[in-house]
């Protein structure tokens, strides 16, 4: 779903021109839905980290007893 027709409750124009509060809160809420879920893994840092955590899960796991 796109805000191009989606209008606001609150102040009554279209929600891509983010007249409002309201207006902006939800035009950012549908940019970050449009990215998916591995947005949420902040970027490069994120990605770094779950590379390094999944290095120590298979260092532990191939480590002999």
């Amino acid at each position: 779903m796109t805000a191009d027709w989606l209008v606001c409750a609150n102040c009554a124009g279209r929600v891509s021109e983010g007249r409002c509060a309201v207006c902006r809160a939800e035009r950012a809420r549908l940019r970050d839905a449009e990215r998916g879920s591995w947005a949420s893994l902040g970027g490069p840092a994120g990605l770094a980290a779950l590379l390094l955590a999944l290095v120590a899960v298979c260092l532990l796991v191939a480590r002999p007893a």
